[in-house]
């Protein structure tokens, strides 16, 4: 059978990147990590000054993406068997993990000339199957025909907390880098929330022909198996 287009759609932090990472190693797929790419050019706004007291210089973003001066990709890690996020040609996975993208990205990737720069090479990416992409509009808008579509999600608190642990190793790896606060990082989760499903373009919304994955609950190894069972249903791959 020829390789299907995965996509995992889904609220922040519940996990998508870490799942589709897993799924696409297990079943021998390239993954796409499309918030690092919105990540990627939040960052890119931040350090050109074109992120200001909330306020974005639209008009400067969209000269520089339209100009080729604002580039994402991504290179194969040996030693973590990943992906790695580059922006214009420089490494930037770990800075893009950070509160400030975290807390500017929602606009950002609200803005429809972003969204339809980074759309055109997700389309790319996955003209030929076998790939997981995992995002906010993969299932909607950037592959509507996908063979197989999941729609993750678990409620605010759990996300954020698995957030706030997340940044606190960081924290706790480099003595330089900013602890986090739970608080913060709850409110960052809402605010995202409710910036990704009422954005104009591409609201993050379940598919209608998407399976639903609550993952509050569960382990990895029990969130690994439910989707390698709905791979194998659909693929017949066993």
């Amino acid at each position: 059978m020829n390789k299907i287009v995965i996509a995992i759609d889904g609220h922040s932090s519940c996990g998508k990147s870490t799942m589709a990472k897993q799924l696409a190693s297990t079943i021998g797929y390239v993954y796409v990590d499309t918030g690092a790419m919105y990540r990627a050019v939040t960052l890119y706004a931040l350090r050109h000054g074109m992120l200001k007291g909330g306020k974005i210089d639209e008009a400067a973003l969209c000269r520089d993406i339209e100009d080729g001066k604002v580039s994402v990709s991504f290179q194969f890690n040996q030693q973590t068997g990943r992906p790695d996020t580059y922006l214009c040609g420089e490494r930037v996975e770990d800075e893009i993990r950070q509160m400030e993208v975290s807390n500017n990205v929602s606009p950002i990737a609200a803005l429809p000339f972003v969204r339809s720069f980074l759309t055109q090479q997700q389309k790319a990416m996955g003209k030929d199957g076998g790939i997981v992409m995992d995002g906010r509009d993969i299932g909607t808008a950037v592959f509507p025909n996908a063979e197989l579509k999941i729609f993750v999600t678990a409620s605010a608190e759990v996300r954020a907390q698995r957030r706030y642990d997340e940044l606190m190793q960081k924290a706790e790896a480099d003595p330089s880098a900013p602890k986090p606060n739970y608080a913060e990082v709850l409110k960052n989760v809402q605010e995202r929330d409710y910036i990704d499903s009422h954005r104009e373009v591409s609201p993050l919304k379940k598919a209608d022909d998407a399976l639903m994955l609550d993952n509050s609950n569960l382990t990895r190894e029990q969130q690994s198996q439910w989707l390698i069972e709905q791979f194998r249903k659909v693929t017949g791959e066993y």
